[in-house]
């Protein structure tokens, strides 16, 4: 990340789908939060079936609200929602497991 301005913070915006990824280096104010990054990052543009109000975002995996105030080097990650409960799924591959097992 470049050197900033005075006042000013740099952070990144990002976000996945299965077939792309999407990342934004940001200079913002500082105070800025997460919210306000992510709006004047672009990815709402991008891919405007982001729902804010829905999926959760997080700095470096640890989940956050929106109102959280930026850091230097943050990075914003704007979750989508799982396509299978992982639970289940570990469920599922233990069953098959033990039935490969006992046959």
């Amino acid at each position: 990340m470049a050197e900033v301005s005075a006042g000013r913070i740099g952070v990144t915006v990002c976000y996945a789908t299965a077939s792309q990824e999407w990342l934004r280096e940001l200079e913002v104010a500082s105070g800025t939060t997460i919210g306000a990054a992510i709006e004047q990052s672009g990815v709402l543009e991008a891919f405007p079936d982001i729902n804010l109000s829905t999926q959760p975002v997080g700095i470096y995996a640890k989940k956050k609200t929106l109102d959280t105030v930026l850091r230097q080097r943050d990075r914003i990650e704007i979750y989508r929602p799982l396509v299978a409960d992982p639970k289940e799924s570990r469920r599922k591959r233990a069953a098959k497991k033990d039935a490969a097992q006992g046959a």
